[in-house]
């Protein structure tokens, strides 16, 4: 049997409900959770709540703990230095006066003085804020920064609570996923009684594109071809996100058909890049002049920089 205090590991009382310790293994492994925490032993702490949570939260499991261990019995309290003197021969001199007036000492110090024992508030961390912000494929593709606005309570001056609106540049790591997040050390609520501020959790998300489709780190882009191109072969260019590229037709390519361009999609923060699909969509020579004419202002728009911009006939209008 292990012979840690799982109640003093979570925090709690011996008389908790199973509710109040789920709530409190919770707010733990928020914060030490060593994707967050920035303690080194973050880890170890860690695996020390999950295992007294594991047994306290089943039923017979605490059970069985509650009889195997109980907590040391409280000691009533005492002066040490008032036993020290009953047990301790009496001499007179300097010397037992020295002892005799850092023991009063050492009690008017512990009782308040007068008796009146005031207790300073124990310093609160303020709590964590979490908001959503919607960044492009371009932004997970390339990386960059955005801005992050965030309202939050303050006092102020005169000593009343206030939202006050704070603004920050975020830096988005190249290959950022769906739903990951980004911490912002100190910029959350407010601590009291002097206590550190909460950290600002920024949740991403990844905008619907004009042109791409994404499926995970795939993309999938419809590229629209004459019936003469796909009967007899050639090339199209497509766009990219790192840039126009030219496209093989082989002859007899049917609509419909998915051509894949390898480590063309999206990259992830290990390296590793999807794939870009170009799906081929046999249309009539209209539907190509309207579609080419979408696609330039789209990829003027979103890449003006980096857009080598489209030749005429590029879908297979010969």
């Amino acid at each position: 049997m292990d012979s840690r205090d799982y109640y003093q590991d979570l925090g709690v009382e011996r008389t908790a409900s199973t509710a109040d310790i789920k709530k409190a293994y919770r707010k733990l492994a928020r914060q030490l959770h060593p994707d967050v925490s920035d303690d080194p032993q973050a880890e170890e702490k860690f695996k020390v709540v999950a295992r007294a949570y594991a047994t306290l939260k089943d039923s017979e499991k605490r059970q069985e703990y509650d009889k195997l261990f109980k907590p040391p019995p409280k000691r009533p309290f005492s002066s040490q230095p008032d036993r020290q003197r009953q047990h301790a021969p009496r001499t007179k001199g300097f010397q037992d006066f020295g002892t005799s007036e850092r023991a009063s000492t050492s009690k008017s110090r512990a009782r308040g003085g007068q008796g009146t024992q005031q207790q300073t508030p124990a310093p609160l961390r303020g709590e964590n804020l979490e908001v959503s912000v919607a960044i492009s494929l371009e932004q997970v593709f390339h990386g960059g920064s955005t801005e992050v606005t965030v309202e939050r309570s303050e006092r102020g001056v005169c000593g009343l609570p206030r939202r006050v609106s704070h603004t920050y540049q975020v830096s988005i790591p190249k290959g950022i996923g769906e739903g990951q997040r980004l911490r912002l050390a100190g910029k959350g609520g407010a601590g009291r009684n002097g206590g550190a501020p909460g950290d600002l959790y920024i949740v991403l998300t990844i905008k619907p594109h004009s042109i791409y489709r994404r499926h995970g780190q795939d993309l999938y882009l419809d590229v629209p071809i004459l019936p003469r191109l796909a009967a007899l072969g050639g090339t199209v260019e497509i766009p990219t996100l790192a840039g126009n590229v030219e496209l093989d037709i082989r002859a007899g390519t049917s609509s419909g058909k998915h051509l894949r361009l390898a480590k063309r999609g999206l990259p992830s923060l290990h390296g590793e890049a999807g794939d870009l699909y170009a799906v081929v969509r046999i249309v009539e020579q209209k539907e190509v002049r309207t579609f080419e004419q979408e696609l330039e202002a789209q990829v003027a728009a979103l890449s003006a920089s980096k857009s080598r911009g489209y030749s005429k006939n590029k879908f297979g209008g010969f």
